[in-house]
């Protein structure tokens, strides 16, 4: 039998593409396989130190875990600062908000890299959507009215910051918390998402139902709208810190 070596070796490319396809994905976007990289973002009144519960159990079950220092004074500056993290990753990666980061994790989670986005009592809007206006449909939480402002720059008051955002944690440890809150500038509250990962990309929920801060019924309908995989937790705000447990499952779980 005669072989065409021209077709013979057309055939052995096209067979090398197809496995790598196969084996990497589409070029320029994670594999199949799992998740070894998880980055976590803060929202408002918060820092990166806010995920040390959840990063401690991660990196005991062998994740590679990183906080992203959210500047908290523009949008796409805090965008942007999560973009920088993602880029150092060395493969599939998780990206986690918390709160007002739900709002990054929207808009940085197209990131060819990110595989999964868990949302934690978290914004989740659409491409453009009016986030403001969304909430305003939903009854106002009680810790909108605990908000002050110096100038531009915005946080919580110590009573509303212990009732209303960490109600659920002893209270020697919300006052530590507090005093360590990072101020946001009022012009992060005026951006809006240009994309919509969750539209994309496997999504995951935790709802708060006892959030004080984000109306949990707001929550539900964010999470039913974008199809996440969706729990619900016992919890104030800050979930995380109070139930770190729950939260580090739903991250491994979204890692695959």
């Amino acid at each position: 039998m005669t072989i065409n070596r021209r077709n013979f070796s057309a055939a052995l490319v096209v067979g090398a593409a197809a496995s790598l396809i196969s084996t990497r994905g589409v070029a320029g976007t994670p594999g199949s396989g799992k998740a070894r990289n998880i980055v976590l973002v803060h929202g408002l009144f918060a820092d990166g130190s806010c995920w040390s519960e959840v990063i401690s159990r991660l990196q005991a079950a062998g994740f590679n875990a990183t906080a992203v220092q959210n500047p908290l004074t523009t949008l796409p500056d805090a965008v942007a600062s999560a973009q920088r993290v993602l880029e150092r990753q060395d493969g599939p990666t998780v990206l986690v908000g918390h709160s007002f980061s739900g709002m990054i994790v929207t808009e940085a989670g197209t990131h060819p890299g990110v595989s999964a986005l868990v949302y934690v009592a978290a914004r989740a809007p659409d491409a453009g959507e009016d986030y403001t206006a969304l909430a305003r449909t939903y009854p106002t939480p009680p810790a909108s009215a605990g908000i002050v402002f110096d100038g531009d720059e915005g946080r919580l008051t110590e009573e509303a910051f212990l009732r209303d955002f960490a109600g659920d944690l002893p209270k020697a440890k919300a006052r530590v918390l507090y005093a360590v809150q990072e101020p946001f500038q009022k012009a992060l509250l005026a951006g809006r998402t240009t994309r919509a990962a969750w539209r994309t990309k496997p999504s995951f929920y935790a709802v708060s139902t006892e959030d004080r801060t984000i109306n949990p019924d707001l929550q539900r309908f964010m999470a039913k709208r974008m199809g996440a995989k969706t729990i619900e937790v016992k919890a104030s705000h800050l979930s995380l810190i109070s139930h770190p447990d729950e939260i580090t499952q739903l991250i491994i779980k979204a890692a695959g």
